[in-house]
């Protein structure tokens, strides 16, 4: 799969470039205590397409951390409800992609979170349930707003 994400250190990258940066940022300080956060937010754009941007975050818990982002644009949706679907889709894929190579690694059990942007306030709090769901179905853990800085931070801030 060509699948490729942007680094504002290292520039473009393949996923699996992706993939070995996280494990040499990991392997730096291998006894820290590390998340591996996935987090896609999107962004309509004059009635004609809307932007996804999943990311990627290796963050050193209390230290710091390095991301990764991919931008794709896709036909206008004005359904909410498809958009947040689909940005949970996203996240999915590429957290089920870099999860099957950590099985074969040396971090097989790295903690991993997926970021939604979805939030008990505004438009998205009838859509918790559902996307939840849908993550903790994948067999991953869900992180909604305000702690799914993944998704409105890291994300939200390349969507414009």
């Amino acid at each position: 799969m060509n699948m490729y994400f942007h680094s504002p250190s290292r520039g473009n990258l393949s996923l699996d470039e992706t993939y070995a940066e996280i494990m040499t940022y990991i392997a730096e300080n291998p006894k820290e205590q590390y998340k591996l956060i996935f987090g896609t937010d999107s962004h309509p754009h004059h009635r004609r397409e809307v932007c996804f941007v999943t990311a990627i975050i290796i963050h050193k818990v209390g230290k710091g951390a390095r991301y990764f982002y991919r931008r794709q644009r896709h036909n206008y949706m004005s359904s909410l409800r498809q958009r947040i679907y689909y940005e949970t889709y996203l996240s999915l894929e590429v957290a089920t992609l870099v999860t099957a190579k950590l099985a074969n690694g040396v971090y097989p059990r790295l903690n991993i979170e997926i970021h939604l942007d979805v939030g008990e306030k505004g438009d998205t709090k009838e859509l918790i349930r559902e996307v939840v769901g849908m993550v903790i179905g994948s067999g991953f853990q869900a992180c909604i707003k305000p702690d799914s800085y993944g998704a409105t931070k890291v994300a939200d801030k390349y969507t414009k």
